[in-house]
């Protein structure tokens, strides 16, 4: 499990941020000044930073600074105050491998996140050619799915739906976006196609259909695929 390091002063902050990213599937842990952000960076090796510049007994500059030189490898995305510019290119010159400016919406910042681990192992990305979760394999190129090892019936709409989802996996997609984007529009389906297609979708590739762990239903939007 990929672990994030949320090194924030503002408690408030470490719960939002951590409540989303452990949704997503990462492993959180936190610290509240530089100092701890600092010695947790290093004793307990997270895959990604996210890094307060205004912090308590150590500046988040001064621990990107001293944590880019013992690990060099470390991505690191820090949070800037709106208009603080000099923050900004201070901690790209210091080693930051992003920044986002506060307020920001998580789903930019999750997307910052997913973008920067990609860049710094490629390993984590998956083959463009196919995606896994829980024990389905999708392969986009001969567009099979298969679970436990066993070819599954898909029809062309279904595999579109599906590989809509999983190419905009963590996104609270309409019912109205689903039909533009997969359906189109000229072909006048309704969002009752939809929800009809997801039922068909959970049966196919849930554990328990009725309690769905990765096409999630997001009230008054629509549906979100976690995996």
């Amino acid at each position: 499990m990929t672990k994030i390091l949320i090194v924030e002063d503002e408690p408030n902050m470490v719960s939002g941020l951590r409540d989303n990213f452990e949704f997503e599937g990462y492993e959180v842990i936190s610290a509240p000044d530089g100092v701890a952000g600092l010695e947790r960076a290093i004793s307990q090796t997270p895959d990604l930073v996210i890094l307060d510049v205004m912090m308590p007994r150590m500046s988040g500059l001064e621990v990107c600074k001293q944590l880019k030189s013992k690990r060099p490898g470390i991505p690191i995305i820090m949070l800037t105050a709106r208009g603080q510019e000099v923050d900004k290119v201070v901690g790209l010159e210091l080693g930051a491998d992003d920044y986002v400016t506060k307020p920001f919406s998580i789903r930019e910042l999750l997307a910052r996140v997913k973008a920067v681990l990609r860049r710094a192992n490629p390993a984590l990305a998956q083959d463009k050619d196919r995606r896994t979760f829980g024990d389905v394999e999708v392969n986009f190129k001969t567009c099979q799915v298969s679970r436990k090892g066993r070819a599954l019936e898909f029809s062309s709409k279904e595999f579109d739906l599906l590989k809509y989802f999983l190419t905009h996996s963590g996104e609270a997609l309409s019912r109205d976006r689903l039909l533009e984007e997969v359906w189109g529009y000229d072909s006048f389906p309704t969002t009752r196609t939809v929800d009809a297609h997801i039922v068909r979708l959970r049966q196919k590739l849930e554990p328990k259909p009725d309690e769905p762990h990765f096409i999630l239903t997001v009230h008054g939007v629509g549906y979100k695929f976690v995996g």
